[in-house]
């Protein structure tokens, strides 16, 4: 469910105490939304799931974006990340065990970068790595 800003997401309903709107929520800064949110509970579930999984705080890079974000970083035009995607940088983990763990909590949409994954729950599955990457996830 897209909802115009973060700040009308219900305060009383949120459970998901390892994330705020606001870091799930467009980045643009007022060049094409103000802090545009897509809500989606089972999403929110999995990514609470995998925080407590790893034990240590997943530190979001990007979530959804508006439009103009998406055009101003260069993102697909059919980008997971116009609705509910996460790209999570890898410092402080295990990049295998990260993947591991994002596969076995229903993530589909599996992103190998160089210092981050980006993680979505697509119909069709799908695992790839990000050009300049390859290197950082051999074995």
């Amino acid at each position: 469910m897209l909802l115009a800003s973060y700040r009308d997401v219900p305060k009383d309903d949120w459970r998901w105490p390892y994330f705020r709107p606001a870091e799930l929520a467009c980045k643009c800064r007022g060049r094409g939304c103000r802090g545009e949110y897509w809500h989606d509970p089972d999403f929110l579930d999995a990514l609470e799931r995998l925080r407590a999984r790893m034990r240590r705080p997943l530190i979001i890079n990007s979530a959804h974006r508006c439009s103009v974000r998406n055009a101003l970083v260069r993102g697909a035009p059919r980008s997971r990340h116009r609705k509910l995607a996460v790209d999570i940088s890898l410092e402080k983990h295990n990049r295998h065990t990260f993947f591991r763990a994002a596969q076995a909590l229903g993530f589909t949409g599996i992103g190998r970068g160089r210092t981050f994954i980006h993680l979505d729950r697509r119909a069709i599955p799908a695992v790839w790595t990000y050009p300049g990457a390859e290197s950082a996830w051999e074995t």
